[in-house]
């Protein structure tokens, strides 16, 4: 029995040091864990995507009205009186006051600031710091946020520092969660102990004893583990990180990584992006009532939801509120005011990228020609965007309301739409739109539609003739006659125009401006096929193209930002620069990475070029584009071609100004017919949209090596004194015909008007 008894004695001993061994070897695995995770970078933290900073001068053509929607999309609030705190702003008749937020941009961080405004017959008349009165040249405005590059896991945040948060956060949070923080050293035996005195009287789990330390462990190393042993691997990571790391620096870790709800697939962590996401301001600019919604989530994100459930919100809020008062942390005065504002969180725009999508998926695309994936979705990086929210809520919005026209109009119902608008000057995106619903993520028809563009190729081939400027000028006259082609396949080819009409000899520029297709395709097979593909070429098409005769009408696919590459080129003036979303790309600690600057190419010859924009002018001033002007001023001059493929399936109009070039498609996903024509179809939506964006006229451009003519409108000849209908009309120096039109002066009175015209 003695031996037996001996046994056992050391039996229980060998075991209780192999259960000793076994778990100081589990807690020095756990510790390697810990220090390896706070070493370094503590989170996989998703690429920031910022649209481009709206930039406020003295004549800038910009609206009271418009500046204080830009402000509302940042997440600025409104104040009644001229004391602004950040991310306030004032109105006082035609006087706006914003206290405007820091930021680092790409070169170089700006200091928040408070400036005032005064507006002028639509534009800003004057602007200056509101503390010294000093006048400002320019004064940027915080960038919105638009989407992120998220992990594959999803978890998204904005890491803040301790330091920086609102004093009643941390303190707040303390005292709703964990009132001996201070004290404890990871477990609470007294939390523990109380707890489970509740949950035995109440009969069921009501109260957790878990520190904030026991939580961090659980969210930062255990995620959502359901097995019996997260609790005992829980309290050993407490310790731990009692034992390597300072209460401040679990409660900053904490800050971050507590998890607040739930965007579509992107968990919503720490109390950053969850200031963000639930409020539209960041965390130092919340309320009283904003923190205790926050902090009161984190008993139960979902359950307490001030979205879904905002009175459960609403009651959640006011027992921190309580707790708050109870131990001081604000005054009788903070607690009632902060029970009279509702839990009203922001609402609007849809959060994350599904604000802009379509836009977006293309930063992303971009981004992936000089990233790997791990570095867009865990370093940080800040990428600094062209996207101008004013243009792109103009987009949508003349896509919403235009389709919704033209359906009640002509019985339709499924039209969609794309739209792509993008800066002249250096062939930025500003806008992008791949559905008519805004915020819709799925088919981007910006960048995966492809299909034939129809007329809108036509300038296309006139290029490729003004090119040769010893045979081919505005004036020349080109055969309207119809055309009757062999294909490789046996088959006739025998194209007519959109009015049936044949209608003769006509000059270059009649045909380009009226659509003429029987006049483009004897003029394209006069060229040549493969030298209309290398004009194409040299306005950036990179891949093959089939050289098919009806290539020359535009049966030829191509996505929205496809086409709108081509415009670009023929906007500035022969330039053909790959259109880009991207400016610059930074470090999560503000160095910068990349830039992005204006690639020159070797330009088309620009005389030619300019006569060809001269050109498209005339179509939008007297031919198939003249609709243009229901909504744009008359006198501006606008510069664009409309496009509509076989059976009216597809609707297309390009133009450009002086400032922006955008392209619209309308049609149907089924590829259905829309019996639309780009007149009809994408051209009021274009019209509409330019109105808002701000378009600008074109320019005359001085060019030495172009000449303008007064052409008699007869004989498409140089128009002496008394020619009576006369037109100016460039020509490249040195091809002016040296027939003179033969005029008959009729009068001094037409002599006159001669002179004026």
């Amino acid at each position: 029995m003695p031996n037996f008894r001996s046994f056992f004695l050391k039996l229980l001993v060998l075991l209780l040091c192999l259960g000793l061994l076994a778990l100081s070897g589990y807690t020095l695995v756990l510790d390697q864990q810990i220090r390896s995770r706070f070493a370094g970078a503590r989170w996989a933290l998703p690429a920031q995507i910022y649209a481009a900073p709206l930039e406020l001068y003295p004549g800038l053509a910009l609206t009271r009205h418009q500046l204080v929607e830009e402000l509302e999309r940042l997440g600025y609030r409104r104040h009644p009186q001229n004391t602004l705190r950040q991310g306030q702003y004032y109105e006082r008749g035609e006087e706006l006051g914003i206290a405007i937020r820091p930021f680092n941009f790409a070169d170089g961080p700006q200091a928040g600031t408070t400036v005032r405004l005064r507006f002028e017959q639509g534009q800003i008349r004057s602007l200056s710091e509101t503390a010294s009165g000093q006048a400002l040249a320019l004064q940027r405005l915080d960038p919105l946020l638009i989407g992120s590059i998220y992990p594959q896991h999803g978890e998204d945040r904005v890491l803040v520092k301790l330091d920086q948060v609102p004093e009643l956060l941390p303190r707040g949070l303390i005292q709703t969660e964990d009132q001996r923080f201070h004290a404890h050293f990871g477990l609470d035996p007294r939390s523990i102990l109380r707890a489970a005195v509740v949950n035995l009287q109440a009969g069921r789990l009501v109260q957790g004893g878990s520190t904030l330390t026991q939580q961090l462990a659980k969210n930062f190393f255990l995620h959502n583990q359901r097995k019996f042993s997260r609790k005992f691997s829980e309290a050993i990571l407490a310790l731990l990180l009692e034992w390597h790391y300072e209460k401040e620096e679990i409660l900053e870790a904490y800050l971050n990584e507590v998890y607040l709800g739930q965007d579509g697939e992107r968990a919503i962590h720490g109390f950053g992006l969850g200031s963000e996401f639930f409020f539209r301001k960041p965390l130092q600019e919340l309320s009283t009532a904003e923190i205790a919604t926050l902090v009161g989530m984190v008993k139960g994100p979902s359950y307490y939801n001030p979205r879904r459930f905002p009175q459960r919100a609403e009651e959640r809020r006011n027992v921190v509120l309580a707790q708050w008062l109870d131990a001081g942390l604000i005054d009788a005065g903070a607690y009632s005011l902060a029970l009279k504002q509702g839990v009203s969180p922001a609402t609007g725009r849809e959060q994350g990228n599904r604000q802009y999508p379509a836009f977006v998926e293309q930063v992303h695309r971009e981004l992936r020609r000089d990233y790997p994936n791990d570095v867009l979705t865990a370093e940080g990086l800040r990428i600094f965007t062209s996207l101008v929210p004013r243009i792109q809520a103009a987009a949508e919005g003349s896509a919403a309301q235009g389709l919704s026209r033209i359906e009640a109009e002509r019985g339709l119902s499924g039209l969609q739409t794309a739209i792509v608008v993008a800066s002249v000057s250096d062939g930025s995106i500003v806008a992008l739109l791949g559905d008519r619903e805004a915020g819709r993520d799925g088919f981007n028809r910006a960048l995966d539609a492809r299909r034939p563009v129809g007329s809108t190729i036509k300038p296309v081939v006139y290029l490729t003739a003004l090119q040769n400027a010893r045979r081919y000028q505005l004036t020349s006259l080109l055969s309207d006659a119809p055309v009757r082609l062999q294909m490789a396949n046996g088959s006739l080819w025998e194209p007519q125009n959109y009015d049936g009409i044949s209608h003769g000899q006509v000059p270059l520029f009649q045909a380009l401006a009226h659509s003429y297709n029987l006049a483009t395709v004897n003029l394209g097979m006069a060229l040549g096929v493969e030298q209309v593909i290398e004009t194409l070429r040299r306005l950036g098409v990179e891949e093959h193209v089939a050289p098919l005769p009806s290539l020359l009408l535009g049966a030829w696919d191509r996505s929205p930002l496809q086409l709108a590459q081509i415009y670009a080129a023929l906007a500035s003036g022969g330039y053909a620069n790959r259109l880009t979303s991207i400016r610059a790309v930074q470090t999560r600690d503000g160095a910068l990475v990349k830039r992005y600057p204006l690639e020159l190419s070797e330009p088309l010859p620009a005389a030619a070029v300019q006569l060809l924009v001269w050109a498209l002018e005339q179509a939008t001033q007297q031919g198939t584009g003249r609709g243009v002007y229901r909504s744009l001023d008359a006198d501006q001059r606008i510069a664009g071609k409309t496009g509509t493929s076989d059976e009216l399936r597809d609707a297309w109009f390009a133009g450009f100004g002086a400032n922006y070039l955008g392209v619209v498609w309308v049609g149907q996903d089924d590829n259905s017919s829309t019996q639309l024509t780009g007149a009809s179809g994408a051209l009021p939506i274009w019209a509409q949209l330019m109105r808002q964006a701000g378009l600008q006229g074109l320019q005359g451009r001085a060019d030495e090596n172009v000449e303008w003519v007064r052409v008699d409108l007869d004989s498409y000849l140089p128009a002496p004194t008394g020619c009576r209908r006369v037109l100016r009309i460039p020509f490249v120096a040195g091809t002016v015909p040296a027939q003179i039109a033969d005029c008959a002066k009729s009068s001094p009175w037409d002599r006159l008007m001669d002179i004026w015209r």
